[in-house]
């Protein structure tokens, strides 16, 4: 299976929902603007090799900064952002 980051990169969008949870799991106060361009630099920085599907969800995991981007393959919603555990 082909991931393409492009593709991710250009489509992936939020819902009101997901800031309050972005912020509450990296137990950070960013605002939308913020939020949407951590997202962004860590989506573009990522390689390509750690952009994992399983299931109806692509899982990016940054080891430099520590955390995994969950996102929906159909939609290209966020849901979720975790601290990787080491």
């Amino acid at each position: 299976m082909n991931i393409d980051k492009i593709e991710i990169l250009e489509k992936h969008c939020y819902t009101e929902l997901v800031y309050q949870r972005i912020n509450k799991k990296l137990k950070i106060d960013f605002s939308k603007d913020e939020i949407q361009k951590l997202i962004k630099q860590i989506l573009q920085e990522t390689v390509i090799e750690s952009y994992i599907k399983k299931g109806k969800n692509f899982y990016i995991s940054n080891e430099e900064k520590n955390i995994r981007i969950t996102v929906n393959s159909n939609t290209f919603r966020i849901i979720t952002v975790d601290k990787i555990r080491k």
